[in-house]
């Protein structure tokens, strides 16, 4: 199903020989469930996209329609109340609110959208890998795991669309790789819709469509490496890896936790 159609959509600021076409022109249609990496050097436009699309700025000229329905332009109402119930937002800076916890500020974002439950809220920030840490404030957590706590806020609103603008631009390689895949493994379980802004081509890799854009234009529309079936198999066995991983290191865990009762009872008996 036709989840965004963009007819003709373009953006211009100033005026006369001032004026600068940030969109020129934009056709664009995005299907439910695609994860879409959007691509191009700084000034292409990506932001200002963005941000059209979420009904933070407003058109020029052209045609928006979300899920067959005209966004609305001119109520500011209207436009807070399309954001507030269809979209969610992950920034480069987390946003957190530091006098929160985890769990607080899910429940917080899940009272907005008036579906506060907690046992979802704590079920929301396992899915992402913050289970045990739902009573740390944000001072008490990494960069990735605060970026963690922006997107379980995001999944509890039960958006039909997320977008993230560099959300991973503060964080290190292997953070960003982390966040990424959950991320994309929690958009698939959630049935949400995604578009991230990125400098990172290898970023790409977790996307099931790549656009670039360049001076206000779409330059191409390809297929990403997760839509691929060579895309999703590594993605598989990545993830196999993963748990087998994490079997090993549980279970050895838990082996040196025997040997160190024997030796303590051993300990005691001498």
């Amino acid at each position: 199903m036709e989840l965004i159609r963009m007819k003709n959509l373009s953006r211009y600021f100033g005026q006369g020989e001032h004026e600068v076409k940030a969109l020129d022109e934009i056709n664009l249609s995005i299907k439910e469930g695609e994860i879409i990496a959007m691509l191009g050097p700084s000034g292409s436009g990506k932001t200002t996209l963005l941000n059209c699309i979420s009904a933070i700025d407003k058109p020029t000229s052209g045609e928006y329609y979300f899920m067959d329905q005209s966004v609305p332009r001119e109520k500011s109402e209207e436009m807070t109340t399309f954001r507030r119930e269809k979209i969610g937002y992950i920034f480069q800076f987390f946003n957190l609110l530091s006098d929160l916890t985890a769990l607080e500020y899910v429940l917080l974002l899940q009272q907005i959208s008036g579906k506060s439950n907690e046992d979802e809220a704590r079920s929301i920030l396992a899915s992402v890998g913050l289970k045990g840490m739902e009573d740390r404030f944000p001072s008490e957590l990494s960069g990735g795991q605060q970026q963690r706590v922006a997107i379980a806020g995001n999944l509890a609103k039960k958006p039909r669309l997320l977008l993230g603008d560099e959300l991973t631009g503060n964080l290190d390689s292997e953070t960003t790789r982390q966040i990424m895949k959950v991320l994309s493994k929690a958009c698939k379980e959630h049935g949400i819709t995604t578009i991230f802004v990125t400098h990172d081509q290898s970023l790409c890799k977790y996307a099931t469509r790549v656009l670039k854009l360049d001076s206000g234009h779409l330059i191409s529309d390809d297929i990403g490496e997760m839509a691929t079936a060579s895309g999703a198999v590594k993605s598989a066995v990545e993830e196999t890896t993963e748990i087998v991983k994490d079997g090993i290191s549980k279970a050895g865990k838990m082996f040196s936790d025997v040997v160190n009762k024997v030796k303590d009872t051993i300990s005691e008996k001498e």
